[in-house]
Parts: structure tokens; sequence; C-alpha cells
């Protein structure tokens, strides 16, 4: 497993989308400079379609200040268009993150508890809020699905961190 920093340059990973496109997931897109990951478990999570639903509402305030969107998971793309029926969202949802990938971004990895909830290893929740510059400006990333940022508090953190040109937090290296 890697830690990513904050400050570090977001890893070049792609995953698919529903609807058939392929998005790097540092990379902003729709005219935005900057972008918000969020990694959810999957279709199995109760919490994660509430949260992600609650995201999808906010959407349109993330892009107003400049911030382009995807939700991603490592469910194949069954279960992530079943997540997207059963939620209503419309964000854009990647699917199909693969265990080294997971990894790679240092994300923490839960087995199932038992084949009724899920039938494959999946990622904890995660965010990562990725500058213009294409580095970490933001990240939290979870081992339980009850710790996840508060979108509202999300929002206006990345607006003021635009407004005031605020550095990058969390880069002292210890002795």
């Amino acid at each position: 497993m890697t830690s990513l920093t904050a400050g570090q340059a977001f890893p070049d990973i792609k995953v698919k989308t529903l609807g058939g496109d392929t998005v790097a997931l540092g990379k902003p897109q729709g005219g935005h400079d900057w972008k918000l990951v969020v990694f959810y478990r999957g279709l199995h999570c109760p919490i994660c379609k509430k949260y992600v639903a609650q995201l999808d509402g906010m959407v349109e305030k993330f892009n107003d200040i400049g911030v382009d969107v995807v939700a991603v998971s490592g469910d194949p793309e069954g279960k992530a268009k079943d997540f997207v029926d059963e939620t209503g969202v419309t964000l854009p949802v990647g699917y199909g993150l693969t265990l080294g990938e997971m990894g790679q971004l240092g994300l923490y990895i839960s087995d199932p508890r038992s084949p009724q909830e899920t039938d494959q290893p999946f990622a904890e929740p995660a965010h990562f809020v990725i500058n213009g510059d294409g580095n970490i400006q933001i990240l939290d990333i979870s081992n339980a699905p009850f710790a996840r940022p508060d979108l509202e508090m999300l929002l206006g953190g990345i607006k003021f961190v635009r407004e005031k040109d605020y550095p990058i937090r969390g880069t002292h290296k210890a002795a």
C-alpha cells in the first residue's frame, strides 16, 4: 500500500464511467480546473448511497467554484449501474477500480463480511481534492464507512482555499 501525501502529484489512474467514457481521475473536465474524487465502498453500502446522493445534489455548487466531481468504486459495471438506479444520482460514476489501483492510492481495502454483503474486496471511503497543478490539495482516507468529511464543510473549505490562495497543509516532515 502506497501512502499519498498532501502536495504530491495525483497518480495517473483512469477508470471507465457509466455512459462509456474513460476519465483520468486527477484531470478535471468540463472546463473546471480542480477535481474532487470521492471513493465509495460499492453497491452493498447503504451509507454510500446516502452520501453519494448528497454529493450529487451539490455537484452544481462544486462546479460553480471550478471543481469537477466524480464518484468511484471497485464495483463492476453492473453493480455501478444498479447503484445509480437505486440512488438516482446523475454525477459521473466510475467503476472497476482495481485492487492495485486502490493500493497505489493508499486506500484501505476490506474483505466482505459475508457473501450476502458483496463478493469481492472493496475500498473504504476516501476523498481527494486535486488542484489546478494536478497536486493533492486535500485528502481524507478512512478505514470505515462511518468517517467521511461533511460535504458542506468540504465545499466551504475548497472555496476558502481558492479565494485566499491558502497553501497545501500537512506538508511538514516530522523528524
